[in-house]
């Protein structure tokens, strides 16, 4: 296809139809269906953020804290209409749960067997100590999304920050960040406090922290992951 002479139709109009396209956000599972007249059609999928580690119950001269969620993958791709079915299964990873344990991970998100995008992984959570220092174990455990399958441009996700205590009395201890999606929405660790939910799409929940003598905390939980299909008419 050549482009148009100036003073004709723009090449965009040419190629994507003069029309506003259709726009839709999905947060929840559903079903997308092709709207009439539909040229091509951009797909953007994001898994559910991993939610923070919370912080144990503590002793005298005790801190606990956890490390923050893994944001979730980013994945997304242009495709010809005609190419695609009438109907399509979305999925929309769950952000991970919280808890006063490990966070849980998040769930993976997809647009039909198109495009895969996975959540990122839940927080670690250190119980109750007088050991001063940065927890790093088992980082993997709080990785971003990644892995997924199909489309053209892929983004994993963020890995969720270490938590870090260096004394029982409040602000010396502070839960880890959560980690953000492409799309950001990262949530900042909890300084002697419960977590803090992942923002916007799959980001990560942050680690709760807590000072001596104190019971335990809940860390944030992840943000739902989503499915954005933009169609152009």
């Amino acid at each position: 296809m050549g482009i148009p002479a100036a003073g004709n139709e723009t090449f965009a109009d040419d190629v994507l139809g003069a029309a506003e396209p259709d726009v839709q956000v999905f947060t929840a599972s559903d079903t997308w269906t092709k709207p009439a007249g539909a040229k091509i059609v951009f797909v953007q999928v994001i898994g559910g953020g991993g939610a923070g580690g919370g912080a144990g119950a503590t002793g005298a001269s005790q801190w606990s804290y956890g490390d923050g969620g893994g944001g979730g993958e980013y994945a997304s791709g242009w495709y010809d209409a005609d190419d695609l079915a009438n109907t399509v299964t979305v999925t929309c990873g769950a952000g991970g749960t919280a808890g006063t344990g490990a966070g849980g991970a998040g769930g993976n998100s997809s647009f039909g067997t198109t495009i895969t995008a996975n959540g990122g992984g839940g927080g670690n959570v250190r119980t109750a100590t007088s050991s001063v220092g940065i927890f790093s174990a088992n980082t993997s455990s709080r990785a971003g999304g990644s892995g997924g399958t199909g489309g053209s441009v892929r983004t994993p996700g963020i890995s969720g920050g270490s938590g870090q205590g260096f004394g029982s009395t409040a602000g010396n201890q502070r839960g880890g960040d959560g980690g953000a999606s492409a799309l950001g929405g990262s949530a900042v660790g909890a300084a002697g406090g419960a977590g803090v939910a992942g923002r916007a799409y799959g980001g990560g929940g942050s680690g709760a922290s807590q000072i001596a003598s104190s019971s335990a905390l809940n860390g944030g939980a992840g943000a739902t992951g989503a499915v954005i299909v933009t169609t152009f008419l």
